[in-house]
């Protein structure tokens, strides 16, 4: 079974997703009463209209995720008018703690993947918290990101995204770090296909791509992580052994230790199988390491509780 917390945008999306894939049983869980119910209801309709045969319910109790194979955590408070960053980090630093412990009672051979922002900070407290190995607690934005640089450089080059294998590094969040050297087109780089200028642009429309969606329409992204997330759950699901760019605690990748980034990784049965280490010029190392230097600034924001 697969369990979704939060029944908002982004779970009820991915859970839409992952219902198309006909991937497992899907549990959703809110605490706002009769909220993961109804949304539950509506997908089990769709699912009926459809022809799937995949069982949707809705709870407000976590004991119903007991025996899930894969938890994915998307609950959490959206950054307000006027709330620093740091109240942010805190506040869903709570969140995301309180939400392990329930993971390890309820579910503790789960492979965890989770959309809470600030991230890759969020992802290190979930790691903390649970005590999992690092192979069973992924963060999901990465996918996002490389999606984001795919689609904006298509547009460009006049192919189609699928025919782009697209590199973004390092933090998910305005310090992100895309590469275009190593995004590559049927092996010939991004560099060699566009101006400085075009590079430029895409890289800036990626930064930019999730404030500018909530800009247009008031509230920030959900078809895009929940399709993310979906296409990670099949992954682990079928033990496809897909790559895919995702937030992982590393241990000596890169140069870093007991840090969350973006990578490139693979995903199977037991979640990370592998972090693939890419080749980086030095110009691109300083790069990685500006944007590891903002995660690592927000992990030390953390109080103690949560490290």
């Amino acid at each position: 079974m697969i369990t979704i917390i939060g029944a908002g945008k982004v779970g009820t999306s991915a859970a839409a997703f992952m219902m198309l894939k006909e991937l497992d049983d899907i549990l959703l869980i809110d605490i706002i009463p009769n909220k993961p119910q109804g949304e539950a209801l509506d997908l089990g309709h769709a699912a009926s209209i459809l022809g799937i045969s995949v069982d949707i319910r809705g709870s407000n109790d976590y004991k119903d995720m007991a025996g899930s194979d894969i938890v994915v955590v998307t609950a959490g408070f959206p950054r307000k008018p006027g709330m620093t960053r740091e109240e942010l980090l805190t506040k869903n630093a709570g969140v995301i703690a309180d939400i392990a412990e329930k993971i390890k009672e309820y579910a503790p051979n789960s492979i965890v993947l989770l959309t809470t922002n600030p991230l890759d900070a969020m992802t290190y407290v979930m790691y903390k918290k649970l005590g999992f190995p690092r192979e069973r607690v992924i963060g999901f934005s990465g996918v996002l990101d490389a999606g984001r640089l795919a689609y904006y450089a298509s547009k460009k080059l006049g192919v189609s995204p699928a025919s782009i294998v697209p590199v973004v590094l390092g933090m998910h969040g305005q310090a992100m770090f895309p590469v275009p050297r190593l995004s590559t087109v049927l092996g010939t780089p991004l560099t060699e296909l566009l101006t400085k200028e075009e590079i430029d642009e895409i890289v800036q429309q990626t930064v930019k791509a999730g404030a500018t969606i909530t800009e247009l329409r008031g509230y920030s992204s959900n078809y895009g992580p929940g399709s993310g997330l979906a296409v990670m759950v099949e992954s682990i699901k079928k033990d496809q052994k897909k790559a895919f760019i995702a937030s992982a605690v590393l241990k000596g990748e890169y140069g870093y230790n007991d840090l969350v980034l973006e990578v490139p990784l693979i995903l199977g049965k037991n979640g990370i199988e592998k972090i693939i280490e890419l080749p980086l010029t030095e110009e691109e190392k300083k790069g990685l390491a500006e944007s590891a230097a903002s995660v690592k600034k927000l992990i030390d924001q953390l109080p103690e509780e949560y490290k």
